[in-house]
Parts: structure tokens; sequence; C-alpha cells
């Protein structure tokens, strides 16, 4: 995946719906972590700075090389990696954290089970992905999306399991509507609802191109309400088919 594809939040402005979503699952997962800590899927990297501060010591992987020319606090490691496996020995990590990701790995129970291996015991998971009811369409980068009960069941292997949704107040259901509807006018020119039966591969290009020109449109149009939305317009919930993604916490 390129590092710039509308797959990777980003702090463009037209992305700021749902950057400020993913900052919530940092805010939170930093109230949580301590001791030594995996984060899997460093993106674009704006996570460090929020949970960094809270570790004795941060490991972030990716795979790409996705910190660049980015300066890392003193506590701070980037590996670049391919997961699963991960390159960690048994009960090594304090905590692992992992937003946004599980939805693209094949393997997701080898991943799982790899998590459980480099925790220490009564670590903890903290883990984002999309709430699987509120797609409004096929993300072709995504090999899966999970319901909350499913991934529930992924995580079936700890100890114990906080399932949370995130939601979001008035503004965000507004500007989730007009991106609802600006979605639905460009997919009605799929009358063979091919998004549904062609290859994930033949689909990824189109639907990046199509999902950034989107937000920027939207953004252009609605300048004031895309620029307005702050991460306290978010919230952690109990778990519904109405939250905008699913946050659980699994305790080894």
């Amino acid at each position: 995946m390129a590092l710039n594809t509308a797959e990777r939040v980003s702090r463009e402005v037209s992305d700021n719906f749902v950057y400020q979503r993913s900052r919530l699952a940092y805010v939170e997962a930093a109230r949580r972590v301590e001791g030594r800590v995996l984060e899997i899927g460093t993106g674009t990297g704006y996570g460090i700075e929020i949970i960094a501060p809270q570790a004795d010591s941060y490991v972030t992987i990716d795979k790409h090389c996705a910190v660049g020319d980015m300066e890392l606090p003193a506590n701070v490691e980037f590996r670049q990696a391919k997961v699963p496996p991960l390159p960690f020995k048994d009960e090594e990590f304090d905590c692992v954290v992992s937003f946004q990701v599980i939805e693209h790995i094949k393997r997701d129970r080898e991943f799982v089970k790899e998590v459980l291996r480099v925790l220490k015991k009564g670590g903890k998971f903290i883990v984002s992905t999309p709430n699987r009811p509120m797609s409004l369409t096929r993300n072709p980068w995504h090999v899966r999306e999970y319901r909350s009960e499913e991934l529930r069941s992924l995580l079936s292997g700890f100890a114990s399991v906080e399932c949370y949704g995130v939601g979001g107040n008035e503004r965000v259901w507004a500007y989730y509507e007009k991106n609802r509807e600006s979605v639905d006018r460009i997919m009605r020119f799929d009358v063979l609802r091919m998004q549904w039966w062609l290859p994930r591969w033949i689909l990824q290009l189109p639907y990046d191109v199509a999902n950034r020109f989107n937000r920027r449109r939207l953004h252009s149009k609605n300048r004031e309400l895309t620029e307005s939305i702050r991460m306290e317009d978010y919230q952690l919930q109990t778990v519904d088919d109405r939250c905008f993604d699913l946050f659980y916490v699994a305790t080894k």
C-alpha cells in the first residue's frame, strides 16, 4: 500500500472526520498503557506523540518505513516488519496497541495468537477496527470487516475483553450523512454492483482515487462542518451497530 493512500489517515484537513476519530483511540489507549508497549501499524506516526510519554519504552512497527525523517523520542524505536508473525520474544510487552490494522490482515487468528504470545500475563491488547454495519461501501483495502460479536469471538483466547464502540455527537452525524449522500451518488454508477464481486486488487486504486476525491469535495462544499469536528466530538460508548469503530481492550 502506498503511503499516500487515503487508507493512511493524515492531518490533511479533508481527513479531519477520520483523523479526529483515530486520535481518540490513541488518547484512550494512553490512559491504559504502561511499561513496555508495542504498536502494530505505525501509519503516519501521529499516535507516537500521544502514547510514548506514557510508556517506559515504545516499539512501533509497520510494513512500510512510515516514520521517514520524523524525530523519534528517546524511548521510541521503529522497526519495519510485516505481520504475522511478530519479530519479538515471548512475553516481551506489557501492552500491545493496534488501530485500524486488523481488517487488513489475512491471517487474523494467527495475528491474535502472536499478540497473546508477546504479551506478559496480565498484559493488555488494545485494538480498534471499523464497525462493519457502518460501512457505506465495500473497502477493497480491507480483507474483512467485523461486527461486534465477531471481533469478540476472535479475542476469545484472552482472559477478559472490554467492548466499547466509538460514537459521535450531532456534528459528527451531520458529516456522516453528507458523506453517505455523496457516496450514494458515486455508487449509483455501479449498476452491475462490481464492487462486490471484482477482486480486491482491481478495485483498490479506483477506490482510493474516489475516496480522496470525495473527501476533498466534501471539504470544499462543507468547509465549516469538516473543519469544526474535534476529537471531543467522539466518545467511547456501549458497543452497538451505530458505532463508527469498535474499540476493545483484551487482557491476557
